[in-house]
């Protein structure tokens, strides 16, 4: 079935997970100046397919085995990327941002890309609306900015985790990712999976070295 959507300088468009993937951004200029100078917006990092989401999708097709047919959450899935490479490989993916434009996005690129059946929510980790211990796996890419996230992300995937479950987060070294595994290290245990370098979808020429992470409850 085709999409009559027509393809924008803002789209990003690359393969991953053994297929072509066709994701509409916004135009980043206009979203600062509606932004103006107000202190309390964040910036935009939902804006774009950063290098932890590509390492992450490949992760996910690695271990399509192991999520095929599982509760799996997408936490902060902005554009909906790996929510939706998630879905394509078998899993039965909820994905929430704290964006709504976000979400509008994601369903867009959902439909964009003939990936059906994510379940998208609009939430704040800080207000989590999902029934406690019901996700098999969870994941997120690029999610610690602030420092104050770390507790907030550490009690939200201690309320959605299922007994048995995992977790794998994908960054890119921002030094104040050492106070997220500070607090997660009280519940959780956690796993250096691999590090490699992802070439970034903008223009920018040099790899970024992204780690991945595996927490399981303690």
């Amino acid at each position: 079935m085709q999409n009559n959507i027509t393809c924008t300088s803002f789209d990003r468009i690359f393969h991953s997970c053994g297929r072509l993937w066709h994701i509409r951004r916004a135009d980043m200029d206009k979203l600062w100046e509606a932004m103006g100078n107000n202190d309390e917006d964040q910036p935009p990092y939902w804006n774009e397919v950063w290098p932890s989401s590509l390492a992450l999708a490949g992760w996910l097709a690695e271990r399509q085995n192991d999520i095929t047919g599982k509760a799996c959450l997408d936490m902060g899935c902005g554009l909906g990327f790996t929510a939706l490479a998630g879905q394509w490989l078998g899993a039965s993916v909820t994905a929430m941002d704290y964006e709504p434009a976000a979400i509008e996005y994601a369903k867009l690129n959902e439909k964009l890309n003939t990936v059906s059946g994510v379940r998208w929510e609009v939430m704040d980790w800080r207000r989590p609306a999902l029934r406690p211990k019901s996700f098999e796996r969870v994941w997120a890419g690029d999610i610690m900015y602030e420092k104050e996230f770390a507790a907030p992300i550490v009690r939200f995937l201690e309320t959605v985790l299922a007994p048995e479950g995992r977790v794998w987060i994908a960054e890119p070294g921002r030094k104040v990712f050492s106070a997220f595994l500070e607090t997660a290290r009280k519940g959780f245990d956690i796993e250096k999976l691999c590090s490699l370098p992802v070439s970034p979808l903008t223009h920018q020429k040099i790899p970024v070295p992204v780690t991945l992470w595996e927490l399981r409850r303690c």
